[in-house]
């Protein structure tokens, strides 16, 4: 029987990254990306969320301690 040879290592891992490579490009050609407005715009709603998140949690924080701070002095 004949033997079949298989590519070596380097050849087979080599074709594998250059088809990676050529599907990554082709699918970046798909991509709609965002104007510089829509960017602006999405950034300034992610900066504002945090904002009032960040306040809540604030808010929160400085009324839990008052609340434990109002339940040690009454048990001392």
């Amino acid at each position: 029987m004949a033997e079949v040879k298989k590519e070596n290592w380097f050849k087979r891992t080599w074709a594998g990254v250059k088809k990676y490579f050529r599907e990554l490009r082709s699918e970046l050609k798909k991509v709609v990306w965002p104007t510089p407005q829509q960017v602006l715009k999405n950034a300034a709603i992610v900066v504002c969320a945090v904002l009032v998140i960040g306040v809540f949690i604030w808010l929160f924080d400085f009324v839990a301690e008052f609340g434990i701070k109002a339940l040690i002095s009454a048990f001392n």
